[in-house]
C-alpha cells in the first residue's frame, strides 16, 4: 500500500489539477482567452504538476526499494514471511546455495545458468503490467531474478506497458502467426437462385529470434566481499541495457535483423495540419486520429496512446472547443494519464514531434506481439579477462515483435509536412 506521503502527494496532485481546470473552465463559459493573471497561475500549475509527478515517481520508487530492503533482512534473520510471500521464498530456497557457487565460480558450479521462472509461482500473464510485488526472499540473492529482468524490460519501454500479446516459446524456430486478411460477404439472392460464394482469406505473420547481449565485467575483490549485492547489481544493468535495446527495437526496428517496429508497421491515421509548433496535433487532429481506429479495436481494454515524454508534455496544453483540456490525470498512483478518456503511456522510442515525424501511437496494443524465448540467459567466464583479474557475466535475450493486425488496430499521428 501506498504511504501516507505518497498519498498527500496524489491528492494535491488532484487539487492542482482542479484549481487548473477551473481556470479553464471559467474562461470557456465565458466565451474569452485566458487572462494575463490567469494565464500566470495555468502555467505555474502546469509546473508544479510537473514537479509533483516527479517527486511522486521519486517516493514510490524509494518505498518499494525500502520493502525489499525489509524482506531481504526478514529472510536472512529467519522470520516468517508475510502471507504471499511464501511461495517465493520456499521456491528460492532451494536455489540459494547454487546460485551462490555459481557466483563465486566454485567446483562443480557450471558455467551457465538458465534463469526460468520456479513452477510453484504459478503462471505469468504477460498481458498486464504490473508494479512488481514484495515478497522476493533477499535483495542480497534475489530468489527469482529473472522477474527482475522483466521488470526493467518494462519500465525502460512504454510499449510494454500497452498491454502487447507476449508469447514465450521454448526454442527459437521461426514462429508463424496465422492471421485472417480479408472476410467473408453476404449478398441477396433471389429465390430457388444460387447463393453467393465467398471465403475468408488467411496468411501468416512469422516471428523470429533475434538476440541481445551485454557483458558485465566485476572486479574479483566485489565478488569476495560484497557478494550479497551483486545479483541485484547485475540484474538491474543487464535488465536495463537490455530493456532499452529490445525496447527501441519494438518501436523503430526495420524488420531486417530486427523486429519490426510499430512505427515501420502501423498504417497512418491522420497528417496533421500546420500549427504553431512544427509537426503538433490540434485538438481535432487528435479526435480524428482516435475515430481512425474502429469501433472493436477502440473499446478495447488494451486500446493506449504511446507517445514520448515531451509530445505528451504538449496534451497539456491542448484544449478542446470549449476550452477544457483533454488531457486528465490519474486518480490511482502507478496507473497512467487519461487523454481523450484513454489511456496515455510515454515511450522514450517514439520520435518526437517534428515535420514528418510519426510521433503518436494510437489504437489496441494486443494486436502487437512480441516473442521471447525461454528465459534471460546469464553465463560467467573467469578466462576472459584472466590477465586483469575480472569475471565477466553476460546477459542474452532472444525476441521479436511485431503488429500482426495491420488493418487498421494501430493508427499513427504524422506531422505536417511543413
Amino acid at each position: 500500500m501506498p504511504s501516507e506521503v505518497a498519498k498527500r502527494l496524489r491528492d494535491r496532485r488532484l487539487s492542482v489539477w482542479e484549481e487548473a481546470k477551473g481556470i479553464a473552465e471559467k474562461a470557456a463559459e465565458e466565451n474569452r482567452a485566458l487572462g494575463e493573471e490567469e494565464q500566470g497561475r495555468w502555467d505555474a500549475l502546469q509546473e508544479e504538476m510537473q514537479k509533483l509527478d516527479t517527486r511522486i515517481r521519486a517516493v514510490l520508487d524509494t518505498e518499494k526499494r525500502a520493502k525489499d530492503a525489509d524482506d531481504a533482512f526478514d529472510a536472512l534473520s529467519g522470520k516468517k514471511p508475510a502471507a504471499g510471500q511464501a511461495a517465493v521464498t520456499a521456491g528460492g530456497s532451494r536455489m540459494l546455495e547454487e546460485v551462490r557457487k555459481w557466483a563465486r565460480g566454485d567446483d562443480g558450479a557450471g558455467r551457465a545458468l538458465e534463469v526460468r521462472r520456479a513452477p510453484e509461482l504459478g503462471p505469468i500473464n504477460y498481458r498486464v503490467l504490473t508494479a512488481g510485488t514484495g515478497g522476493t526472499a533477499s535483495s542480497i540473492i534475489p530468489i527469482d531474478f529473472y522477474d527482475m529482468l522483466i521488470a526493467h524490460l518494462i519500465e525502460v519501454s512504454g510499449i510494454m506497458q500497452c498491454g502487447p500479446t507476449v508469447l514465450n516459446t521454448g526454442g527459437g524456430e521461426t514462429l508463424q502467426v496465422p492471421k485472417t486478411t480479408a472476410h467473408s460477404t453476404a449478398a441477396s439472392a433471389a429465390q430457388a437462385a444460387s447463393l453467393p460464394t465467398s471465403d475468408p482469406s488467411f496468411g501468416m505473420q512469422p516471428l523470429s529470434a533475434f538476440k541481445y547481449g551485454v557483458l558485465l565485467q566485476v572486479a574479483r575483490e566485489l565478488i569476495d566481499d560484497t557478494a550479497v549485492d551483486l545479483l541485484g547489481y547485475l540484474a538491474m544493468q543487464a535488465g536495463r541495457a537490455l530493456g532499452n535495446a529490445f525496447g527501441n527495437d519494438l518501436v523503430n526496428g526495420t524488420g531486417t535483423g530486427q523486429p519490426a517496429g510499430l512505427v515501420n508497421t502501423a498504417t497512418v491515421g491522420v497528417t496533421g495540419s500546420v500549427t504553431g509548433v512544427s509537426g503538433a496535433p490540434s485538438y481535432a487532429n487528435l479526435v480524428d486520429l482516435e475515430y481512425s481506429v474502429i469501433a472493436p479495436y477502440r473499446q478495447s481494454r488494451s486500446c493506449y496512446w504511446l507517445a514520448a515524454d515531451k509530445t505528451i508534455g504538449g496534451f497539456r496544453k491542448i484544449t478542446d472547443t470549449v476550452g477544457r483540456p483533454i488531457w486528465e490525470p490519474s486518480a490511482v498512483l502507478g496507473s497512467p494519464d487519461l487523454l481523450l478518456g484513454k489511456p496515455l503511456v510515454a515511450d522514450p522510442f517514439m520520435p518526437a514531434m517534428a515535420t514528418n515525424a510519426k510521433s503518436i501511437a494510437f489504437g489496441d496494443f494486443s494486436q502487437y506481439f512480441v516473442r521471447l524465448v525461454g528465459g534471460v540467459r546469464f553465463e560467467r567466464s573467469d578466462d576472459f579477462a584472466f590477465g586483469s583479474d575480472l569475471v565477466t557475466f553476460r546477459a542474452i535475450l532472444r525476441g521479436d515483435g511485431t503488429l500482426v493486425d495491420r488493418t487498421g488496430a494501430i493508427r499513427l499521428y504524422q506531422g505536417a509536412a511543413t
